[in-house]
C-alpha cells in the first residue's frame, strides 16, 4: 500500500529545493567558468602566499577572439571575508591607462580565487593590454596583468594604489 507523504515531508523537500536554487552564485550569466577551490594555489608570479590578500590581486588570464572583440576570462584573489568592501571590478585598459572594458562584481566572494568573464573590444594596432583589479575600501593595487593580445602570455606587474600607466 502506498503511502501519501506527510506535509512535514512535503515542506522539508520544497524548502530543501528553494535552497539549493538560492545558494548559487548569482551572476551576470551561466558561461563564466565555475570558481576555484578553496586552496590557495601557485600563481603565475609565485605563491599565493606573496601575494597582498587585501587587494584585488589579478592572478590569471585568458583571452580568445569572438565576434565583437575578446573574451577576457580573469580570476582575482582577494580576501573578502572580515572587510567592509571587497572585489569590486576588474578592468581591461592600454598600456597608457585609457579603460577599455570593465567587469563590475556585485557581492564578495570570500577568500578563494574566482574568475569572471567579459568581453571587451580592443581598438586595431593595440598589442598588448593591462587587467587589473579594484576593490572598494583600498582601490587598485596588488597584482596586475600584462596581456599579450595575439598570443595570451601574461606577466605579472605590481600596481601601486594609484592608476599607473605601463607605457611600452
Amino acid at each position: 500500500m502506498a503511502t501519501t507523504p506527510t506535509r512535514r515531508a512535503y515542506l522539508s523537500a520544497t524548502a530543501g529545493l528553494l535552497t539549493v536554487g538560492l545558494a548559487g552564485c548569482s551572476g551576470d550569466s551561466g558561461t563564466d567558468p565555475p570558481e576555484t577551490g578553496d586552496e590557495p594555489s601557485e600563481t603565475e608570479s609565485g605563491t599565493a602566499a606573496e601575494l597582498d590578500l587585501r587587494e584585488a590581486n589579478v592572478v590569471g588570464v585568458g583571452v580568445e577572439s569572438v565576434d565583437g572583440g575578446y573574451r577576457f576570462d580573469v580570476t582575482l584573489y582577494h580576501d573578502d571575508d572580515g572587510e567592509d568592501g571587497y572585489a569590486n571590478w576588474w578592468q581591461v585598459e592600454s598600456r597608457d591607462g585609457d579603460r577599455l572594458g570593465r567587469r563590475e562584481l556585485a557581492h564578495a566572494h570570500g577568500t578563494q580565487e574566482f574568475t569572471r568573464s567579459a568581453t571587451v573590444e580592443i581598438p586595431e594596432g593595440v598589442e598588448t593590454v593591462v587587467v587589473r583589479g579594484h576593490d572598494q575600501t583600498h582601490g587598485y593595487g596588488g597584482q596586475a596583468m600584462l596581456v599579450t593580445i595575439e598570443t595570451g602570455e601574461t606577466e605579472a606587474l605590481r600596481q601601486g594604489r594609484e592608476p599607473d600607466e605601463f607605457g611600452e
